[in-house]
């Protein structure tokens, strides 16, 4: 079993949750996508603050089979690189 946790910035949890849809997975409730092998769970947490500048962040947790938690990194990792500018 793998278990990975990650905490996003600047991605709102509804969007993470259209991603794990794409990469296969279904609502379970507000909170919990499931997919083949694996599950997440989205928790809000506080913003991330730097002066008066409030970034929204997003705690996910993954846990599942090895290979079902590396399908869906490998699907996930390139929609959570965002570029500054």
């Amino acid at each position: 079993m793998a278990s990975e946790t990650r905490e996003t910035r600047g991605i709102p949890l509804w969007l993470l949750r259209e991603y794990l849809e794409e990469g296969g997975g279904r609502v379970a409730d507000d909170r919990r996508v499931v997919g083949d092998g694996w599950e997440v769970r989205l928790t809000q947490i506080e913003d991330f603050a730097v002066g008066s500048l409030r970034v929204g962040q997003v705690r996910v947790d993954v846990d599942g089979s090895d290979a079902g938690v590396a399908r869906l990194l490998a699907f996930l990792e390139p929609k959570l690189i965002r570029a500054g500018g």
